[in-house]
């Protein structure tokens, strides 16, 4: 049985756009509240109904309590719902992840996005006894549940949804959408390289990477897609799958320096505020290649 406020999340979410936000810091580190401001504003006004931050794309795992606690509260600030990524760095104890999803909820987030562990049931039990708050399980390439333990997530009461982000795994795209409406869950796509054909697949909302700043194009494909406009979202898809081509690709750790390319080539945030600390090294002429493709949009 689902729990009320997970129910009321999972209905809150259905249809729509869920902008996985990065986190812009300038050359020390650091994250400029007006600079973060301007960009979590901008990303609502061009059609991100919900922002996700603190998660993979926003290098939520990197980020000490001052600086997450400054995300939240900005992100909350812009009247979308929020949803908080807690977890993801290894070797941390649980304890500090509940008191993470307890910061959250002080600071009024709608909801966590979950990142995976090896024992996800009580994991996620601990965090809904300690904050309350409605969860969403994070099925991610880099640590993928295997059908039988998300099938047991997806019946607790406190998970709301599932987001699906398998990269290349089809087979396992589809599943894990499938395993979410079984359970009466919230199927939401976080797949940035297939993400007109999860929508296909059954997924009922997006929360992708791709809307750290190209917001317009994905909320046009979503939305043509729940409008049943099939012509424009064919011709919407292959644009945003172009894309998906040059900045979600190897190596693929790069995508979060490559979307912040965009946001600065966009003017959502200032030059000196596109660098990721923790991207890879990337090939040479990534950029141009980049922005060249963003710019045909």
């Amino acid at each position: 049985m689902i729990a009320p406020a997970a129910a009321a999340l999972r209905d809150r979410l259905r249809w729509r756009l869920i902008a996985a936000t990065a986190t812009p810091v300038d050359a020390t580190g650091a994250v400029d509240p007006a600079v973060l401001d301007r960009y979590l504003r901008g990303l609502v006004t061009d059609g991100a109904e919900a922002l996700a931050v603190l998660a993979h794309t926003g290098r939520g795992p990197y980020h000490d309590e001052s600086t997450r606690d400054l995300v939240i509260s900005r992100a909350v600030d812009t009247g979308a719902p929020v949803i908080v990524g807690v977890g993801g760095r290894p070797g941390e104890r649980p304890d500090d992840v509940a008191a993470q999803a307890v910061r959250a909820a002080t600071l009024g987030a709608a909801g966590l996005l979950v990142f995976p562990v090896d024992d996800p049931v009580a994991h996620h039990d601990a965090l809904w006894r300690a904050a309350g708050l409605p969860m969403l399980a994070f099925d991610l390439y880099l640590r993928p549940y295997a059908e039988p333990a998300l099938a047991a997530l997806l019946r607790h009461p406190g998970v709301a949804g599932v987001k699906v982000a398998r990269l290349h795994d089809a087979l396992a795209c589809q599943a894990a959408l499938a395993a979410a409406h079984r359970a009466d869950r919230l199927a939401v796509t976080g797949e940035d390289r297939m993400f007109g054909p999860s929508l296909m697949w059954g997924a009922e909302a997006a929360l992708v990477g791709l809307a750290a700043a190209a917001v317009p194009i994905t909320a046009l494909v979503l939305q043509a897609y729940v409008d049943k406009r099939y012509d424009e979202f064919v011709t919407a898809s292959a644009d945003l799958d172009r894309l998906a081509e040059v900045t979600f690709t190897a190596p693929m750790e790069g995508y979060v320096q490559r979307m912040l390319w965009i946001a600065a080539e966009e003017g959502r945030i200032p030059t000196g505020h596109a660098s990721d600390p923790h991207a890879p090294a990337l090939p040479d002429g990534d950029r141009d290649r980049v922005l060249r493709v963003a710019g045909r949009r």
